[in-house]
């Protein structure tokens, strides 16, 4: 299950980011991303995942609030 759950969380991820550059609703992108968690909770890898769903979700927040998400740091 672990590589089936790892391969389905990353695909959840990507359609949340996916969505969001199209412009599909803010609610749309928020279930891809909470469904990743969900399935990250099932399979025990909620703690390597909610990071990373928690700081896509706080831009979203931002976007929804109508501030600019924040510039990543240079490389």
């Amino acid at each position: 299950m672990g590589d089936d759950a790892r391969e389905r969380i990353q695909k959840l991820l990507v359609t949340g980011d996916n969505r969001l550059k199209q412009g599909v609703s803010h609610d749309k992108v928020r279930e891809s991303y909470e469904e990743a968690l969900a399935v990250a909770r099932e399979a025990g890898l909620e703690e390597a995942i909610r990071p990373l769903v928690e700081v896509r979700l706080a831009d979203l927040g931002q976007l929804a609030a109508g501030s600019p998400p924040p510039v990543p740091p240079a490389a």
